[in-house]
């Protein structure tokens, strides 16, 4: 019996031709990027002041250091460092025995010389009858005359000398000069003070000024009379008002900053001297500046962008920006005010991405009309 021969050379041919025919029948199938979902806003123009901002620092406007005025050793220290202080209060006292002694021998001196011119003016009195009735020359009456008023002088510089004596025995007791709190304690009980040596120094938090550096590239944007927006991080949401004072006129040596001094009323003591705050300079207002919410802007390889949507795409625009204030931007070139510009969703987009449109709260939006071709 003869072997059968199995043809499968056409019978595969044939079969890869109806896989072939049955595939050309069918168009690829293509994937499509499916729209980006975004929010919008619109641009819109609105008044905006121009600041320039920095971090500054307060300084008591009064900060003394409370220097002996006589000098002795020091036996009382009545406060000590943080006490709230009145005008008057006592500071400290330097003993004062040397001073009394001095007092009482001055005063001593003053009685002497006030009994020998009350003497010589009766003398002078007394002469002055002789010599109407001729029983002594004029010249005698002269010389009584001469010696009082010579007792007269003396009197008053004794006068004076004690009254110095007096000043000082009230100078050992050192007080404060205004209402403030004692900052540093630098003498001790026990130190020996010379005349000018520091005991205490003392700020007063009434009266404020803050020093505010600024790059000197600021320096001709600012001027005195300027309005100052402050924030402090001891009074959180708190807004202090001030109006710069004053401009150093020199530059710093280290950092080439420009300082700027604002006076502060703070009569409540809310701020306290050698804190720190943030500083608006409120340059100027601008009446119909174009705003948009900071997360509008985005950062791409062109530049600052900002995702104008029109006919249902993203079109970017590349953005000059200016200041910025409660979250919102100033656009100063790129996009106009009423444009409608992408928001939620924003850093996600590309020039000519579709776009779907959503409420912020998640609920789509209506959908926009389309014509007959299905085309927005």
């Amino acid at each position: 019996m003869r072997p059968v021969r199995r043809r499968t050379g056409p019978a595969l041919a044939a079969l890869a031709a109806l896989v072939f025919a049955g595939c050309a029948d069918k168009a690829p199938e293509q994937k499509s990027t499916p729209p980006t979902l975004i929010t919008v806003t619109q641009a819109v123009a609105q008044p905006f002041e121009v600041v320039e901002t920095t971090l500054g620092t307060l300084e008591a406007v009064q900060d003394p250091r409370i220097a002996a005025e006589v000098a002795g050793r020091v036996v009382r220290i009545a406060v000590r460092p943080g006490q709230a202080v009145r005008q008057g209060e006592l500071l400290a006292e330097i003993d004062p025995a040397d001073t009394v002694q001095q007092h009482r021998a001055e005063r001593a001196e003053v009685a002497r010389l006030e009994a020998l011119l009350a003497q010589q003016e009766r003398l002078v009195a007394r002469q002055r009858e002789l010599l109407d009735r001729n029983f002594i020359s004029k010249n005698a009456l002269d010389d009584a005359s001469a010696q009082r008023d010579a007792l007269a002088g003396q009197l008053d510089a004794a006068r004076a000398r004690a009254a110095l004596a007096e000043a000082n025995l009230r100078k050992t007791r050192i007080v404060a000069p205004f209402d403030g709190v004692v900052e540093e304690q630098i003498a001790a009980r026990g130190d020996y003070l010379k005349l000018g040596d520091p005991a205490f120094r003392l700020v007063s938090n009434a009266q404020l000024r803050a020093r505010l550096p600024f790059p000197e590239s600021a320096a001709p944007r600012l001027k005195p009379g300027q309005k100052v927006r402050l924030a402090s991080p001891l009074q959180p949401g708190r807004v202090f008002e001030g109006v710069v004072d004053e401009i150093r006129p020199a530059l710093t040596e280290t950092s080439r900053a420009l300082d700027v001094i604002v006076r502060i009323d703070n009569a409540d003591a809310a701020l306290r001297s050698g804190g720190s705050l943030d500083a608006a300079v409120v340059l100027g207002v601008r009446q119909a500046a174009v705003m948009v919410p900071e997360q509008s802007v985005v950062l791409r390889p062109a530049g600052r962008v900002v995702y104008a949507v029109t006919d249902g795409r993203a079109r970017q625009r590349v953005v000059e920006v200016g200041g910025k204030a409660a979250g919102m931007v100033e656009i100063l070139s790129g996009i106009a005010g009423g444009e409608t510009v992408a928001l939620d969703g924003a850093g996600f987009l590309s020039d000519g991405a579709e776009v779907e449109l959503r409420q912020r709260d998640g609920a789509a939006p209506p959908a926009p009309a389309r014509n007959a071709a299905g085309k927005p």
